[in-house]
């Protein structure tokens, strides 16, 4: 008796995890945002990197024909991976890149940049990751393009590479 009751209580375990692995596995994440493609980017405002006097918003981005925001930390190793393909990004004349730093130190934030080069015109902290959660970005490195409308054209999860490097260049000169 004792050995059939421990016998379906571990059958009741593993039916009860294998649910959730298949949960894991099939159901449509939760930080999903593909929803965000079409649509208009979120206001936001945030203090800049270099002067807490200046603020980096919605505002800024309105001038531009196309707005790469990118959302990164000086902790992050992916960051540093998809670094220099914005730096080359950085050098073509119809996109302005914004960099929302997250969740990190400013003095760290400057290390990184002084190390490796800024891509970006302007910077905003976003010290607890609350602006970048409502501009639909949940971790780092995302970036969003976005045209003179503010809406949004593309959003890549992880870092860029050389694949989503061309597909921007491509979009941006057609």
């Amino acid at each position: 008796m004792k050995r059939n009751i421990l016998f379906l209580s571990l059958l009741g375990l593993l039916f009860f995890f294998g649910l959730i692995f298949y949960n894991g596995l099939y159901v449509e994440k939760k930080y999903s945002t593909k929803h965000l493609i079409g649509n208009e980017l979120p206001n936001f405002n945030l203090i800049s990197l270099k002067d807490s006097k200046v603020f980096l918003s919605n505002d800024d981005l309105k001038d531009n024909k196309f707005t790469l925001i990118n959302f990164f930390a000086s902790w992050c190793a992916p960051c540093r991976k998809e670094h220099p393909y914005l730096m080359k990004l950085s050098r073509i004349n119809s996109l302005e890149i914004y960099g929302i730093n997250f969740k990190d130190k400013k003095k760290q934030a400057q290390s990184f940049l002084k190390k490796n080069g800024n891509p970006y015109k302007k910077i905003g902290l976003d010290y607890d990751g609350s602006q970048s959660i409502n501009l639909g970005a949940y971790a780092v490195p995302e970036t969003i393009l976005v045209n003179n409308l503010n809406k949004i054209l593309l959003k890549y999860i992880g870092p860029i590479n050389e694949d989503d490097y061309n597909e921007i260049i491509n979009l941006i000169e057609d």
